[in-house]
């Protein structure tokens, strides 16, 4: 299935650009609006995904592969799950070149850009979620969980990469501080239940950038809970 990213939801800009969408004022809707026209017109979103059989250890989730996911909170948040979906998506690199040019010359119009490009890629990952929890009728899943949440490391980004063909496909892969190139890209896991689960939420608990967070300082959420 094809991403389609035809209008981003300007709210979700706003809050990624550490303003409240209800004081937000004429002008800087319009710059939002504006980048997000530019993102979803330079944008080439591009995914992949496998799914694997899963077993709890010690350690973390082993997956079907052979690959252990290590950490508790990624343990704990797929229990009854019996499977695990990996993927990734990707913006393209030419939204990560429009980011850059525009940086050096406008730095507001260049924040607006890059929190397009964050709303933009979740939004992608929304619909991808969709389409994968379709290919498992009459099943449960928990939200999707990507390294760098909770305490599931950065570190598994390349080995996730490589489980699927991710430079090959798509053209993502991770540098050796395990960022992700193009910048706006994702990983993620989502658990796969037989039957019904305990519904979970995302929280500011678990987030690594819990403590330097510019939405809690201001008394909001970046709105993933």
């Amino acid at each position: 299935m094809p991403i389609a990213l035809g209008e981003l939801d300007l709210d979700e800009v706003l809050r990624y650009m550490g303003t409240p969408p209800s004081q937000a004022g004429p002008e800087l809707r319009a710059l939002a609006e504006e980048c997000g026209r530019a993102v979803c017109a330079a944008a080439r979103p591009r995914w992949a995904w496998r799914a694997f059989d899963i077993a709890e250890e010690e350690g973390g989730v082993r997956l079907s592969c052979g690959l252990l996911l290590p950490g508790r909170d990624l343990k704990a948040h797929l229990e009854g799950c019996v499977r695990a979906v990996v993927f990734c998506m990707t913006l393209g690199a030419a939204v990560d070149v429009l980011i850059r040019k525009t940086q050096s010359g406008d730095m507001l119009q260049g924040l607006a850009l890059d929190c397009a490009a964050d709303t933009a890629v979740e939004q992608g990952c929304d619909q991808i979620e969709l389409e994968l929890q379709a290919m498992f009728p009459g099943c449960s899943f928990p939200f999707r969980y990507s390294p760098g949440y909770g305490d599931l490391p950065l570190t598994v980004q390349g080995e996730l990469l490589s489980l699927l063909d991710a430079p090959r496909r798509v053209g993502l892969t991770a540098s050796a501080s395990h960022i992700l190139t193009p910048r706006k890209s994702v990983t993620a896991i989502l658990g796969v239940a037989d039957g019904p689960i305990q519904p979970t939420v995302r929280s500011c608990l678990g987030c690594p950038a819990r403590e330097s967070c510019q939405y809690r300082k201001s008394g909001g959420h970046c709105g993933i809970s």
